[in-house]
């Protein structure tokens, strides 16, 4: 009797993401964005919303919505302290602009990810930890004026705080 009482309690708290804290199970919307200005948007992609678990969370492709502007195809896996992107056959380099990239919006009521690096063993494009920046929930991944194509690849590493599941 007291092993189920103990396991309904358990069950009743909160949820935590785990000890050092994961992104498995958080909301995350994903945008493209490209902007000289952010107030100036020039494209921005129909945003998908989708709670991270096991698997490829976005497969994007060309929504023909601005003329001049799409979305190139893109993979993004998002792993318990990881994020990757892998592109299809197609070869191109990313439009020029001060921002032209991803932006994950995490649902938190915290600061989620503590700190980040760029995988370089595992990265193919030029990319490193100056083109990305966190602001709040949102996680900008500047790709503007590099190369992608089937080869190209990119991984990010994050700390993910402790916080509260939302």
């Amino acid at each position: 009797m007291r092993r189920v009482f103990a396991i309904v309690m358990l069950s009743a708290l909160p949820v935590f993401a785990g000890s050092g804290g994961t992104l498995e199970g958080r909301i995350v919307t994903l945008n493209v964005e490209t902007w000289d200005s952010p107030d100036e948007m020039k494209f921005q992609s129909v945003g998908r919303t989708v709670t991270v678990g096991s698997g490829i969370e976005f497969g994007m492709g060309p929504e023909f919505r601005t003329p001049g502007f799409d979305v190139v195809p893109v993979q993004v896996e998002i792993k318990p302290h990881r994020i990757e992107f892998s592109y299809d056959m197609r070869r191109g380099t990313f439009w020029d602009a001060a921002f032209n990239g991803y932006v994950l919006r995490f649902v938190a009521e915290c600061a989620l990810i503590e700190g980040f690096s760029v995988d370089h063993a595992f990265t193919t494009m030029a990319v490193t930890e100056a083109d990305i920046r966190q602001d709040g929930g949102a996680f900008y991944i500047n790709v503007a004026g590099r190369d992608y194509g089937p080869e190209a690849r990119l991984a990010i590493d994050v700390m993910v705080s402790d916080c509260l599941l939302g």
